[in-house]
């Protein structure tokens, strides 16, 4: 055998490895913590347009999050938090892992375009994954969030990822939640839902995390998976 067919099969050998550990540590997760989860995934658009203030803050905001959901005794235990960047190519920053395991997420820089497609597939992807892997460990879960946040259009196909994404939401099988910051093409990010884009107020990441963490916290105190909850006011952060 050639040196280098050696170092393939070592390779494929020790991925194998790390995705079975990576599977297994999941999954006692869960069997450890057998709390009702809240499975969130975040698809966000760090391309070359979002340099400067808007990644800056953008980063604050995301760390924010975690530090806020930390603070609730119910969310930090039910909240499974996952992230998908799209800038140039799409990178999962971090897979589900429940929030109380997070110490933070890596510093994102902005560059590239926006597959926003790709990202939102993968994230659906993974979101029925996650589900299957609760119901295999028989944790109950509550309705799954999509939280989409872009400054521009999409400049990959998107069509598909957006129609499955409006179609699960129609469905009440998901909560898909596009936002756009200034520039963003609103029209197209509604295609993401079957409820219209929320425009950002400016920069106001940090407004609008501290509403998805306060958001959390209702959702993870419901008594149900299946009960409605009433969410904050979005007046702080953002509009239709």
């Amino acid at each position: 055998m050639s040196f280098r067919a050696i170092s393939e099969a070592i390779n494929t050998s020790t991925n194998s490895t790390t995705q079975e550990m990576t599977m297994n540590t999941h999954f006692n997760d869960l069997i450890n913590n057998p709390s009702p989860r809240c499975p969130v995934a975040l698809v966000l658009d760090i391309s070359g347009s979002m340099s400067g203030e808007p990644i800056e803050q953008l980063n604050v905001g995301a760390q924010l999050f975690i530090d806020e959901v930390k603070s609730d005794d119910l969310a930090r235990w039910s909240v499974d938090l996952s992230v998908f960047a799209a800038g140039g190519e799409v990178e999962c920053l971090l897979d589900f892992t429940s929030v109380e395991q997070i110490g933070g997420i890596a510093p994102m820089d902005a560059c590239g375009t926006t597959p926003l497609g790709e990202a939102t597939r993968m994230a659906l992807s993974r979101l029925e994954a996650r589900k299957a892997e609760y119901r295999h460990a028989g944790v109950p879960y509550y309705q799954p969030w999509l939280v989409i946040i872009s400054d521009g259009v999409p400049t990959d196909d998107w069509e598909e990822a957006a129609r499955r994404a409006c179609q699960l939401s129609a469905e009440r099988k998901l909560v898909s939640l596009p936002v756009g910051v200034s520039g963003a093409n609103m029209q197209v990010l509604s295609a993401f839902s079957s409820k219209p884009a929320i425009g950002l107020h400016g920069l106001k990441f940090r407004e609008f995390f501290l509403w998805l963490a306060a958001s959390m916290a209702r959702v993870s105190a419901s008594t149900s998976s299946d009960a409605a909850v009433q969410l904050p006011s979005i007046d702080s952060w953002g509009s239709v």
